[in-house]
């Protein structure tokens, strides 16, 4: 099946000679939750609002839902639902007229029930009447998801949508996109909530300074980038790791009561028979012990540091 995103050697020059993008290319398949992640001033942001047909690319093409994004912009845009990261909305209208004149801009029959629906969805049904001016920032949040559901577009673009939203909103949201998912409709999100994207996410992608540096199915990154630790709370405090374990990598925690050894997780062999055999040659005793894995945030920080 053809991907519903296609972007090839795509770069973005400013006039002022900042270079945001720089020769990306990436497809994004049907119906998936697609991550993008990177630091501030990645370029995330110039990214989306290219395929958007918010801001205009210097080189390379993309294609959204079969349609080029220059050459064919209204099939594009119509294919696309945004959720910008700024609140912008008419302060004076109520919020059914603003969801509903959004969607007669894509040029679509009034369909009350399809924006009920919508309403409903994100818990705004009550406020519908509500001018948008009276409402919360975490309601004008849900008006802007409701703005880009309007037109029922394929493909979902969700710019650090939960930034500085309560946590009942959040909960909405991920709801919400798990039943988009389950629609067929493709979900792209920006967040620096990064456990956020380690429970939603199909793929992930990794973006620093305006390149791709990495993009793997979720499962398969955290199977091949995530580390393990194993913490032994030792019987009797240590004031240093004897050299005869020097060959394990251990660190001790600082009050001297922990030992951890950290494994790669794909290794065939993890070593820990042979550390606890080391252990007891040794003469240490351990009461307790336990394992933890490393979380997306843990690969995504390693990430950039090494590309650093």
């Amino acid at each position: 099946m053809a991907p519903i995103i296609s972007i090839a050697d795509l770069s973005k020059v400013y006039a002022s000679g900042l270079v945001a993008l720089r020769d990306v290319n990436l497809e994004i398949a049907r119906g998936e939750i697609f991550a993008l992640l990177g630091p501030n001033g990645a370029g995330k942001s110039t990214l989306i609002n290219i395929v958007c047909g918010i801001v205009t690319p210097s080189a390379g093409t993309v294609r959204a839902d079969g349609h080029d994004i220059l050459s064919d912009y209204r099939g594009a845009r119509r294919a696309i639902g945004l959720v910008p990261q700024e609140l912008t909305t008419d302060a004076f209208e109520s919020v059914w007229n603003t969801v509903s004149f959004t969607r007669g801009l894509f040029g679509l029959r009034k369909d009350p029930a399809h924006i009920e629906r919508v309403l409903r969805d994100l818990s705004l049904w009550e406020k519908r009447d509500s001018r948008i001016m009276t409402l919360s920032g975490g309601m004008k949040r849900r008006v802007l998801i409701a703005k880009a559901l309007s037109h029922e577009p394929r493909i979902l673009f969700l710019d650090e949508p939960t930034a500085g939203v309560d946590v009942e909103l959040r909960q909405d949201m991920w709801r919400l996109v798990r039943q988009l998912r389950d629609r067929g409709v493709t979900v792209i999100l920006t967040t620096h909530y990064i456990e956020e994207a380690e429970e939603m996410a199909d793929r992930i992608g990794v973006i620093r300074r305006g390149e791709i540096i990495l993009v793997e199915e979720k499962a398969e990154l955290m199977r091949k980038l995530g580390r393990k630790q194993l913490t032994l709370q030792l019987q009797s405090p240590l004031g240093e790791i004897p050299p005869a374990l020097d060959g394990h990598g251990l660190e001790l925690a600082s009050d001297g009561r922990e030992l951890v050894y950290t494994y790669d997780t794909k290794g065939e062999r993890t070593g820990i028979t042979g550390l606890l055999t080391a252990l007891s040659s040794a003469g240490i005793r351990f009461s307790d012990l336990r394992t933890s894995q490393s979380s997306l945030e843990d690969i995504f920080v390693g990430l950039v540091r090494e590309r650093a």
